[in-house]
């Protein structure tokens, strides 16, 4: 992809990387490892290949950075009722049809504008962050790993500041990008946004594997792990589909919240109407069937599907929307049966699933 960024666009040293000679580079940052010529970007439209060296164009410029309730990521089992604050930078490596934050994750309009964005140094995030009372800082509404360098020193700096960083990410990074920001990420959600590689191909300019080498790779490194699929009709709402989606989260793990998303027309996907309440329904049936132990509605208007001790069957918490009505954990544990909750509640991070 030609790079469109003008010569006073702020760039930093990339991580990842190798040269193939000639002046050409590879990016290892995300799973479509692009091969990057000379004076170009790779699909994600904010690496750009200057002069055989590959540099990032999503360092500390944000297009969002506010705090939200840690339940809008959704993360249901970390921290509930806390604030994250949410910071992203414009643009995404997929090309979803149906994205509900296209406005700034398709980094560039019809008139081919860049977005405006602001600077915002890791350090300034960090004291915005501590100022709103937030628990954690969430990488969010685009895709964190094309902003990987940003999101990393970002983090190392909150984990200091006694802060726990987040990601809301469509899964595709490699496993190399993994592990090197490992040491400071404790949670994710994952879109897993299909169970045919056929939509990721076509709807999603992406690839279904990776992710879900992602989601296995992320439990094993103790990274807490919830997963959000959105139910677009017509698209991933057969129950063939939605019961191999939900037998693959139970196989990594039965534990993994399962938040079904409630879809609304929006960006290339106008004609498909927005998914039945029954559709909803029908899909938690189904993660129930195949062992899912937490599933999640979302995107429906009142009082959610609580959180249900595994022990007692006691409903721990309660939801409005994203406010937290009523929680009965006392450091991540029932206060009627001591029962522990599965998730990120008091410690660093969830415990490894050994290899």
């Amino acid at each position: 992809m030609k790079s469109s960024a003008p010569d006073s666009v702020p760039a930093r040293a990339a991580r990842l990387w190798s040269s193939l000679g000639e002046h050409r580079v590879a990016c290892a940052l995300c799973a479509h490892r692009c091969e990057i010529e000379p004076g170009e970007t790779g699909i994600c439209g904010v690496r750009e290949n200057r002069e055989g060296k590959l540099v990032t164009l999503a360092y500390g410029r944000v297009v969002a950075a506010s705090p939200d309730p840690v339940e809008k990521k959704p993360f249901f089992h970390v921290f509930p009722g806390t604030a994250s604050f949410s910071i992203a930078a414009a643009g995404c490596n997929f090309r979803c049809g149906f994205c509900q934050n296209w406005r700034i994750s398709q980094s560039r309009g019809s008139g081919g504008a860049p977005l405006e964005s602001r600077a915002l140094s890791p350090e300034g995030v960090v004291r915005l962050a501590r100022a709103a009372g937030c628990r954690s800082i969430s990488y969010t509404y685009t895709e964190p790993t094309i902003f990987f360098e940003y999101a990393l020193d970002t983090a190392i700096l909150a984990r200091a500041a006694g802060m726990f960083n987040t990601f809301v990410t469509n899964g595709f990074m490699t496993a190399e990008a993994l592990k090197v920001i490992r040491p400071f990420l404790d949670a994710a959600n994952v879109d897993l946004k299909a169970f045919r590689e056929e939509t990721y191909r076509d709807v999603c300019g992406g690839r279904l594997q990776p992710v879900l080498d992602s989601i296995v790779l992320m439990r094993r490194l103790g990274i807490w792990v919830e997963a959000t699929t959105l139910i677009v009709p017509g698209l991933n709402d057969g129950d063939e589909e939605l019961g191999e989606i939900a037998r693959f989260l139970a196989g990594v793990d039965r534990n993994i919240p399962w938040h079904i998303s409630r879809f609304h027309p929006d960006y290339e996907y106008l004609s498909a109407p927005a998914t039945p309440l029954q559709t909803l329904a029908r899909a938690a049936e189904i993660g129930r069937e195949k062992g899912l132990r937490f599933i999640y509605p979302g995107n429906i208007a009142g009082e959610g599907e609580p959180t249900v001790c595994q022990g007692c069957r006691s409903k721990l918490i309660r939801r409005r929307g994203f406010e937290v009505v009523e929680n009965l954990l006392i450091n991540g544990r029932c206060s009627r049966c001591g029962e522990t909750l599965p998730g990120l509640f008091t410690g660093p991070a969830a415990v490894p699933i050994p290899l």
